[in-house]
């Protein structure tokens, strides 16, 4: 195993898109760790005087020269020997925040409910690396909960260039507020190399993160990439320390709720042997259906259930 950092600067990070034509940034081998700086934010949300303002967030505002739409991201990193049909699993060890403020905003026609806020509204929020705060306007101290909201690999060749707002198949902008340290996240590969890409730094989240953003900030995180041949999986899933967890993405709620079931549906089977069936009734009985984010033009749901239940069967 070895160890790599990865800066973000103008070098290493593409504003707003994933694309398998994509030259890596960095190539490691499966098992290596690699610490990723992060970025978030154009010109219009940079704090009052007196923070932390990375220096090369500012070279990348400087470097644009036209409108820019979707997330900050930092990468590609290829693996060594990732094939297409293999899995990326992300250990996620650390994030840290880099800097002591965030910001959250609300534009018109986005959000959750983009007829009832017509205006829009910007916070500015300090944070407190020692005490893992975040003061919101108001006086009130949010705890931090920091995790990256996009992670993922490139997609497949014939998709072209994908927005990294919308969430699919390859990952992206997952916006699940349970990959924080201690989780694991596995992604499908579907170009040589994987070139797994994060960014979208968040304090903390709630579930939905309806009105467009969470906290956004910039993080430091330390991941361990494994390459898995073992596992043929076509559709990201996830662990926590104690749960499983299956996802679905599309327009339509319903739809991702069903995709995201049926996912656990089959990994259930797949790691006790039990049938169908049965596994169908044990979500009804314990598994969690929660609505990941609404706002993403693709909306998203995640399935949890405890691994207790659902211990796998010996080989």
């Amino acid at each position: 195993m070895t160890d790599h950092t990865l800066h973000a600067s103008l070098e290493t990070c593409c504003w707003g898109w994933f694309d398998a034509r994509n030259a890596p940034v960095l190539t490691i081998a499966s098992g290596d760790r690699v610490t990723v700086d992060s970025l978030s934010g154009g010109p219009d949300v940079l704090p009052p005087t007196g923070f932390h303002v990375p220096p090369e967030l500012l070279a990348l505002h400087a470097a644009q020269t036209g409108p820019t739409s979707g997330h900050i991201i930092t990468g590609p990193i290829a693996v060594q020997g990732a094939k297409v049909g293999d899995v990326l699993e992300v250990r996620i060890l650390d994030v840290q925040l880099r800097q002591d403020w965030g910001f959250n905003y609300n534009r018109p026609l986005s959000g959750t409910l983009p007829d009832d806020f017509p205006a829009y509204h910007y916070m500015n929020i300090p944070l407190d690396a020692e005490r893992m705060v975040g003061r919101l306007p108001w006086g009130l101290d949010i705890p931090l909960k920091p995790f990256f909201g996009v992670m993922g690999v490139a997609p497949p060749p014939e998709w072209g260039r994908c927005t990294s707002i919308i969430p699919r198949a390859f990952g992206g902008n997952l916006d699940n507020k349970e990959l924080v340290a201690g989780s694991t996240l596995y992604l499908p590969v579907f170009v040589d190399g994987a070139m797994f890409s994060c960014g979208d730094g968040h304090g903390v989240q709630g579930d939905g993160e309806v009105n467009v953003t969470a906290i956004e900030t910039a993080l430091q995180g330390t991941l361990e990439l494994h390459l898995r041949k073992d596992l043929g999986w076509t559709y990201p899933r996830a662990e926590t320390p104690t749960r499983l967890m299956t996802f679905g993405m599309d327009p339509d709620l319903d739809r991702c709720a069903e995709k995201a079931l049926r996912d656990m549906i089959a990994w259930i089977v797949d790691r006790t042997g039990i049938t169908r069936e049965q596994a169908y009734a044990l979500c009804s009985l314990a598994a969690d259906l929660r609505i990941t984010q609404t706002v993403n033009q693709h909306k998203g749901v995640h399935c949890m259930i405890d691994k207790a239940l659902v211990e796998a069967r010996a080989s």
